[in-house]
């Protein structure tokens, strides 16, 4: 069987990862087995900030429900108590937004929020 050199598929993953490693410091964007490592960790920590960014616009959701809630004279969780008894089926996400843009119709969700607590 014929010898097969591996120059081309070599230099195209080299340079796909030297490209990746575009705008890094010193020789980790010149050399390849420096790059290769950095690029990994950027990538390990760009999936992981992915997951994260997700958990932190819940918890600034959750902080302008609760402060617009309390503004209404409830907590946080005694307005989603309400909510839920109420069978009013709205994402923190479209409460935060609401409570931000239209006080008015939040006002409203929390006086229906406190006529359906137990």
């Amino acid at each position: 069987m014929a010898r097969v050199k591996g120059g081309i598929s070599t230099k195209k993953r080299r340079n796909r990862v030297l490209k990746l490693a575009k705008g890094y410091r010193g020789a980790k964007s010149t050399q390849f087995r420096t790059a290769k490592q950095a690029v990994m960790k950027s990538l390990s920590y760009s999936y992981v900030g992915r997951k994260l960014r997700k958990r932190e616009f819940r918890t600034l959701w959750i902080a302008r429900i609760n402060a617009a809630a309390r503004i209404n004279g409830l907590s946080y969780s005694r307005f989603m108590n309400g909510l839920k008894n109420a069978c009013v089926n709205i994402n923190r996400k479209m409460l935060a937004d609401l409570a931000i843009s239209d006080p008015k119709a939040f006002t409203q969700l929390v006086e229906t929020a406190k006529s359906n607590l137990k």
